[in-house]
């Protein structure tokens, strides 16, 4: 039996949840009015934390009504599914509402960087009839640990990446930004991954291939370009040539893009060559360090080579040595041997923070400059994390029940480290840092909170741009 769907599968912000929450509303003490909840990372990897892709949440799925025909398709869902279903209440939310959520987020500006176990976004209902809907939605909401880890592990990759640059390099703010280009679009599970964990890279560097990413950024935080790259060679661009042809192959590429320049006019001139396809260290010996040289020095532009196997720090010694050898190295202020303007190294494989820091030791080491390498990175980038990476979780903190707010905590006896928050809760400014305010009955925010409302009962209320995200990472 075939089945071929007649249409596709059209999202509904009812079902996008987790099956228990079906059964949630009737478990609540009678009497409940009001419900919040917040998000936070308890720690793991990084002891700090930022927000990044709530902007796209709320433009692509909350700010989406209810139907009728979303609640109808639910509750024939959950009949079959084994779940109770509060048909009641979504049909009000559809009448009462017209459809849109009765809830206020407020949320830390999206890149803002704060120390880990704060809250940086609360929800919480404004219609007593539909209390329960912070709860409901905690299962896409938690989804944000994705890109804000992204963010926090590249960001950890610029702090190694500038800490050898400074050790080693004339310049290395005007490196910095170029230095970890993200590979990883094939490497990941879904296209809305490789766009949100794309772009959350690109809050620290500047350098991708990953062009779903960039123009997600460009799209939902209204980037012109939040990523660029340059024209490079893919192993089938070489190999089609034959190996006997392999240099005939590197000096095609030469030609289309350092020479007669087949990009846009102004454009940097700079090309990648892949260049293990066969023999990597005859490749730079015979290629790039002899028959090639002279056409890549002349050409006024930069050919970047890659290795692209093996054990990465045996081969990019090797590689270094070659061409210090064939092209020649010199010594740059800090006493680190740079190669000649018009040659660099791009390693791609089997790069993650960790092993970039253990490649850029050994390099530095053996007195060779970081200014000379940059890394491409994809699954150890895009793919090497997990919810847990940064113990994100989401939590109610406060209920009204009877007229009164209560606080809300769990606190597990064999494990403190769960311990949640209490109370209605808001991020404040203290001193140089930031503490936990808890908000009385009635204020939405405390006088020097850093939250800001960003959604509220179906509208967004403030926005931001890409370039606004990147400033206040980098600060």
């Amino acid at each position: 039996m075939t089945i071929r769907p007649k249409t596709p599968l059209r999202y509904s912000l009812i079902t996008d949840t987790d099956s228990y929450k079906f059964s949630h509303w009737v478990q609540y003490p009678p009497g409940t009015t009001r419900m919040m909840g917040y998000l936070e990372s308890r720690g793991g990897a990084f002891e700090t934390c930022t927000l990044f892709g709530l902007q796209y949440l709320l433009h692509e799925y909350l700010t989406q009504r209810i139907t009728q025909a979303q609640v109808d398709e639910a509750t024939r869902f959950a009949k079959l599914h084994g779940e109770p279903f509060n048909e009641e209440g979504w049909n009000y939310i559809v009448r009462a509402h017209d459809g849109r959520l009765p809830i206020r987020i407020r949320a830390i500006p999206e890149g803002l960087v704060v120390p880990v176990s704060h809250p940086i976004l609360t929800i919480e209902s404004t219609d007593p009839k539909v209390f329960w809907l912070p709860s409901w939605l905690e299962t896409m909401l938690v989804r944000l640990w994705y890109p804000s880890t992204i963010a926090s592990m590249s960001r950890a990759a610029k702090m190694v990446l500038r800490e050898y640059l400074e050790r080693t390099a004339t310049d290395p703010d005007a490196e910095l930004p170029f230095k970890l280009h993200d590979f990883g679009s094939r490497g990941v599970a879904s296209l809305e991954q490789s766009r949100l964990g794309g772009a959350a890279h690109l809050l620290s560097f500047f350098g991708s291939d990953n062009v779903e990413a960039i123009r997600w950024a460009n799209h939902y935080y209204g980037s012109n370009m939040a990523g660029v790259s340059i024209p490079a060679a893919e192993h089938s661009t070489i190999t089609m040539w034959g190996e006997s042809r392999e240099f005939d192959a590197f000096e095609n590429l030469v030609r289309c893009y350092l020479v007669d320049r087949q990009v846009e006019a102004g454009t940097p001139k700079l090309a990648a060559c892949v260049s293990d396809s066969f023999d990597i260290f005859r490749a730079v010996e015979h290629g790039w360090g002899g028959r090639l040289h002279d056409l890549v020095r002349g050409s006024g532009g930069c050919l970047v080579i890659r290795p692209d196997s093996g054990d990465p720090e045996t081969v990019l010694l090797r590689t270094f040595e070659i061409l210090e050898r064939t092209v020649g190295m010199t010594l740059n202020t800090k006493g680190y041997k740079v190669l000649p303007p018009y040659y660099r190294v791009i390693q791609g494989d089997g790069i993650d923070h960790e092993s970039m820091a253990q490649i850029l030791e050994t390099l530095t080491n053996h007195r060779i400059s970081a200014s000379n390498i940059a890394f491409g990175s994809g699954g150890g980038l895009l793919q090497k994390v997990n919810r847990d990476t940064q113990r994100w979780a989401f939590k109610c903190c406060a209920a009204k029940v009877d007229g009164e707010w209560v606080d809300v905590r769990k606190n597990p006896a064999t494990d403190s480290s769960k311990r949640s928050k209490a109370g209605r809760l808001d991020l404040i400014r203290q001193g140089s840092g930031y503490a936990i305010a808890i908000l009385g009955a009635d204020p939405i925010a405390h006088p020097d909170s850093v939250m800001q409302t960003v959604f509220e009962d179906g509208n967004i209320l403030v926005e931001t741009d890409f370039d606004a995200c990147r400033a206040r990472f980098a600060a």
